[in-house]
């Protein structure tokens, strides 16, 4: 399409010249003699190009200014007589493509027609480039917040397995450690995972996946499905890798609880069975004795009745404590007499494996509010936690667990349980209060010490873990004196009542 020329000029004849001669160029030309007109061609019209004398009217250039804020495309030509050619540049500055003196040199219109004809067409595709890079920072931004907004974990690793960008959730959860090892900052570990699905997908181009237990920074445990993805360069080579990983944390603590309650109970079920046995031999000989008036049969049996009876009582509350909410049965009690009773239960255990126990317990303790059958249970099951730590240590000679009770500033019980036994390594005191994990193999449930930080949890209370591997071990439960307005319901994980 022919460019679209206007020529102001207040000499008619002139501008007559000038039209016939820019017409042989193949463009189309209008010509306004005078100010309204050329007002009017301004306002309502858009052109490709203005050829104007400025002195038509002492309005002219605001109107040439108005028209190239209308349209930035508009390239303008100034005509001037030499006399006023200065004053022209003076008014319009680099603000015009080119001045042209009266009479006109035709090959110096020529150039400047050729020029404004350039300056029109590069202009449009830097329009164009400029409405296409516009659209792809759109784009960028709306992938931006998508990668920001996706409900899981994703980050970038590059070869040295260095996390070179992660999503908002990541660094809400893990920190915003860019630079770090994914290692470190997922599992708290100074290599490399053994099968690293970011190393596999490096290797062969291939998207891989695997579950992990991961750790956040604030030492919540989280079970995530991860899966990897390469990112190529124009060549086609992998430079980075992205994994992305769903929190299934809920699912698998509903599957694992359901399917462990099933073992749990198929296994107590046994335990009572044999609990039930040795109670109606009980029964039989406090019968027995009973009809004979042998006061020693009655009396032992009465023992082995009361025992029996304890221990059902007690795996049948365990079960209820684990498999369904439970309201907490508070009871004001003496400090010394919980910590007492937890010693009596305890040292039989102690002595029978050589362990000595260091016992501190204040008689001005004041009182507490407990539920004590479960408080009691929970404090048991830490301290003979720390005397099988020490019981499974075979570097040392002598072993020794520190039960120290004491208040502290705040007004709080702190019971600190210290043994020298085997100690822990960092996985393991990070795992040691989730359910099901256990480091005694076959001869633990890992329900003993999940239960007893519930426990502690929902009686206001807290338990803070220091530990050295092969130098032992320090818990200091800290619980407050009056139960807390808000834990009277103790639930657990996948469990809905």
């Amino acid at each position: 399409m022919a460019k679209q020329i206007l020529i102001i000029d207040g000499d008619a004849e002139h501008a007559g010249a000038l039209k016939i001669y820019v017409e042989r160029q193949q463009y189309e030309v209008i010509i306004a003699t005078d100010f309204d007109e050329a007002k009017y061609q301004l306002d309502y019209l858009i052109w490709d190009i203005i050829l104007a004398d400025p002195f038509l009217s002492e309005n002219i250039a605001a109107c040439l200014e108005s028209a190239k804020k209308k349209n930035p495309l508009v390239q303008i030509i100034i005509l001037a007589q030499k006399d006023k050619f200065e004053i022209a540049m003076d008014l319009f500055g680099s603000n015009v493509i080119y001045y042209l003196e009266i009479p006109v040199n035709s090959r110096v219109l020529d150039f400047a027609l050729i020029t404004a004809t350039k300056n029109i067409s590069l202009n449009k595709k830097i329009d164009q480039y400029t409405e296409t890079i516009s659209e792809l920072h759109l784009a960028q931004d709306s992938l931006n917040q998508l990668f920001e907004e996706v409900p899981c974990y994703i980050s970038v690793q590059d070869k040295n397995f260095r996390i070179t960008a992660a999503n908002k959730l990541f660094k809400q959860d893990f920190g915003s450690q860019i630079g770090g090892f994914c290692f470190e900052i997922y599992k708290h570990r100074t290599s490399q995972c053994n099968e690293c699905p970011v190393a596999q997908t490096f290797q062969d181009g291939t998207s891989h996946s695997t579950e992990e237990i991961v750790t956040s920074k604030s030492g919540k445990q989280y079970n995530v499905l991860t899966r990897t993805a390469p990112i190529l360069n124009e060549k086609g080579e992998i430079t980075q890798v992205m994994e992305m990983s769903t929190n299934i944390t809920q699912i698998r603590q509903l599957q694992d609880h359901l399917i462990s309650l099933g073992l749990m109970l198929g296994s107590m079920s046994h335990g009572v069975k044999g609990m039930l046995t040795a109670l109606d031999g009980g029964i039989y000989q406090l019968e027995t004795g009973l009809s004979k008036k042998d006061d020693d049969r009655v009396s032992k049996a009465s023992d082995q009745i009361k025992q029996m009876a304890d221990k059902i009582k007690k795996m049948v509350l365990e079960i209820l404590f684990y498999a369904k909410s439970r309201e907490l049965q508070y009871k004001e009690m003496s400090v010394a007499d919980l910590a007492e009773n937890v010693v009596f239960i305890v040292k039989p255990k102690a002595e029978k494996d050589a362990i000595k126990l260091d016992i501190s317990i204040p008689e001005k303790l004041g009182k507490i509010e407990v539920d004590p059958n479960w408080m009691e249970a929970s404090l048991v099951n830490l301290f003979e936690n720390a005397i099988d730590a020490c019981a499974y240590d075979r570097d040392k000679k002598s072993h020794c667990v520190k039960f120290h009770v004491r208040k502290t500033f705040d007004n709080q019980i702190c019971f600190t349980i210290k043994d020298n036994g085997i100690g822990m390594d960092f996985e393991t005191k990070n795992k040691m209060f989730t359910l099901f994990f256990t480091s005694k193999g076959s001869q633990g449930t890992g329900l003993g010490l999940f239960i007893a930080h519930r426990v502690i949890k929902y009686h206001g209370g807290t338990v803070d873990v220091e530990s050295e591997q092969g130098k032992g071990s320090q818990f200091n439960i800290y619980l407050p004196l009056q139960k807390p307005d808000n834990g009277k319901i103790v639930e657990f994980p996948g469990m809905n009542h």
